[in-house]
């Protein structure tokens, strides 16, 4: 996405009073979420042993960045890109019970994005999963889970317009629920990115659903690692996938925004299936993969919720920026500058 300069863009908090808004916004979401899901804080790590299968591997495509540890003989290791598979293996390590879970706050470097208004080199969210039942792998379950999230977001917006009466909510009162291959036949002459776009901007909040499978054209809405969210499964409608993407509308840029990617996680079968689909069967060799396959690991729901994103969408911001300190592109900034847009 090129950088978008708003028309006539004000801040609506000066970046002091900002600072004060984003500290509340983490402390109020965290504990709506973890009291709407029945999740605990645990600890998480920054980076993870090269060659375990424990980082997420995002598209299949992305590199880590990566370095080698002196005290333990020059062994590798990268930093995280997401905690997806990490997370799991914690519910089985802590023996969590079906209906409870955990969420962590998960930080990163994503060298490889393209830096704009929503994209930064540092990733900061909220992973979270819960240990759920055989019986819970549907797609009813999953909608169930985004409502309790979208709840829990528009509570912390109805709680900053409380805080700052200028800050009015647009989210609307529901969520909608689509599924990538309805937005083919709705939007066929569109690309994945703009159908994502009409959808965004006709309903204010939608949860786009089944992301990783090819569609009826023969391509998939977006990549996914094949190791994690279950993306191959049919359900009763005959479309493919237990996953999706959280999407709002951005009023201030105009423009959709992806708040969180989430699904229903891989059994041993669904797992073998779309290892073999991505052509990587190899990595059932895998530390991770070797424990779900012997059925060490619970059956899981979980996602990201992006921390910064979240900020910004809420205080009604132009930048990622001007709600986490990143680095940026001398021009970038000079014309945020230009347009009254402060980056931190």
């Amino acid at each position: 996405m090129a950088l978008i300069i708003p028309p006539r863009y004000k801040q609506k908090l000066l970046p002091e009073t900002t600072e004060i808004a984003i500290k509340q916004i983490k402390e109020l979401f965290q504990t709506e979420l973890s009291y709407a899901l029945n999740l605990r804080r645990v600890t998480a790590p920054l980076f993870v042993l090269s060659g375990t299968g424990l980082n997420d591997d995002l598209s299949g495509v992305e590199h880590a960045v990566s370095f080698n540890i002196d005290a333990m003989g020059g062994a590798g290791a990268e930093v995280v890109h997401s905690l997806a598979k990490w997370k799991r293996t914690k519910l089985a390590a802590y023996d969590i019970a079906p209906g409870f879970g955990l969420y962590t706050d998960m930080n990163a470097i994503r060298t490889f994005e393209d830096l704009d208004n929503m994209h930064s080199l540092y990733v900061d969210q909220w992973d979270w999963e819960k240990s759920i039942t055989e019986a819970q792998r549907n797609i009813d379950f999953l909608k169930q889970t985004v409502r309790l999230i979208y709840s829990s977001i528009r509570k912390v917006e109805s709680d900053i317009y409380k805080a700052f009466p200028h800050i009015t909510p647009v989210l609307p009162e529901d969520i909608t629920f689509i599924h990538s291959q309805q937005l083919l036949e709705m939007y066929p002459e569109m690309t994945p990115s703009e159908r994502e776009k009409e959808a965004a901007r006709k309903y204010g909040a939608v949860f786009v659903m089944g992301i990783g499978s090819k569609l009826s054209d023969g391509v998939p809405h977006d990549r996914r690692a094949p190791d994690y969210d279950d993306w191959s499964t049919p359900n009763a409608d005959g479309y493919v996938g237990l996953n999706g993407d959280l999407i709002v509308w951005d009023t201030v840029l105009d423009a959709p925004m992806e708040l969180s990617s989430m699904g229903i996680r891989v059994d041993e079968a669904a797992m073998r299936r779309q290892l073999d689909m991505c052509g990587c069967p190899e990595r059932e060799t895998l530390n991770f993969h070797k424990m779900l396959l012997n059925g060490e690991l619970p059956l899981s729901i979980g996602g990201g919720i992006g921390q910064s994103r979240l900020c910004m969408f809420l205080l009604q911001k132009a930048h990622i920026g001007e709600v986490q300190a990143s680095i940026w592109p001398s021009q970038q900034v000079a014309a945020c500058s230009a347009a009254g847009i402060m980056l931190l």
